[in-house]
């Protein structure tokens, strides 16, 4: 923005002396204030940060919850990880929040439409300013990316609140939109990378609990952020083959890339193993939703004795191989192994 600033002076004031003042008062008047330093996102890598030792898990009655409709964790100063409270949602969503130094990526936006249900863009909107003022940022000049892992709703139901945001491009609900969103053309083994000024993303397919889903990782704080497709709880696989061939993408990136955890969109289980069924809305022991590399290569090897339809619990995670339609563990027909 262009300032311009108009000053009067008596026409005997206008000797040399006050000539200079009268132009270097003006010149000051019109500077902006200067960028801030840029962070430096590359260094001492990785960031270290924290999870919660308990995270909001919904309350035995719906209607007297007092929680927040969201969890808001800063897992370090330029990066939040918002979870949504099981009482507004038994899906309850994790939703990672990066920060560069030019635009910022939310990935994931809860299982709710309306801003008048509970307002998610609210809560995204307080986040980025509270950054931007520790860290001499003007909110409006960073761009906000408002992208999902997959197209189901309650990983892209509040986009729509962001529609009217300025200086915000989000992600379209097809599967060209999103390959196009990141440019993508060879999809599930092209890997594209964001720039968030200094602040790398790399992104690539991970298809098998749908045909459209992304793996993100953060360069800066080196966590692989799998979506639905592996987390800690019932990783619905309604693609075999393609959800194995994503498992063998993960395990040759983490060959080859530092990973300090591996993190799902969901937790449905408990520390201890159990399985807390389909549409529950509180899960007062949940187990952490950051795993580790080794979590994810134990299961890897499970899944490859994996040869017909059925629920497997891998030690980490529930593998249901195409028994979606019976979601819940208790209920399913198939062997339970």
């Amino acid at each position: 923005m262009n300032r311009r600033t108009f000053l009067s002076y008596p026409a005997a004031a206008a000797t040399t002396v006050g000539l200079a003042n009268t132009i270097a008062g003006l010149a000051n008047a019109a500077t902006l204030a200067p960028d801030p330093a840029p962070i430096d996102f590359k260094s001492h890598l990785p960031a270290p940060g924290s999870f919660p030792e308990k995270w909001i898990c919904g309350s035995p009655s719906c209607m007297d919850n007092t929680d927040p409709p969201v969890h808001v964790h800063w897992y370090n100063a330029h990066t939040a990880i918002l979870r949504q409270n099981k009482a507004y949602s038994y899906e309850a969503p994790f939703a990672p929040l990066y920060f560069g130094n030019d635009r910022i990526l939310l990935l994931d936006e809860g299982f709710v439409q309306l801003r008048t249900d509970w307002d998610f863009r609210g809560v995204v909107d307080k986040c980025i300013d509270e950054w931007c003022a520790r860290n001499g940022r003007d909110p409006a000049s960073m761009e906000l990316l408002v992208a999902f892992t997959h197209l189901h709703s309650d990983h892209y139901a509040a986009t729509n609140q962001f529609a009217d945001r300025p200086n915000t491009r989000y992600m379209g609900l097809t599967q060209e939109e999103m390959f196009g969103f990141w440019g993508m053309t060879n999809f599930p083994e092209q890997q594209v990378a964001l720039d968030l000024g200094g602040r790398e993303i790399l992104i690539w397919g991970s298809p098998g609990h749908v045909i459209a889903e992304f793996a993100y990782y953060d360069s800066y704080t080196q966590i692989l952020f799998t979506g639905d497709m592996f987390y800690r709880g019932r990783c619905y696989i309604s693609f075999w083959q393609p959800w194995f061939d994503s498992m063998t993408r993960l395990i040759r990136f983490c060959d080859t890339h530092p990973v300090s955890h591996v993190m799902g969109c969901h937790v449905e289980m408990s520390k201890d193993g159990q399985d807390y069924a389909y549409g529950m809305t509180y899960q007062p022991d949940e187990a952490p939703v950051q795993m580790t590399v080794e979590q994810l290569r134990s299961s890897y090897e499970f899944a490859k004795t994996i040869t017909k339809p059925g629920i497997y619990y891998t030690g980490t995670v529930f593998l249901c191989n195409q028994t979606r339609g019976t979601t819940t563990i208790d209920r399913n027909p198939y062997r339970y192994d």
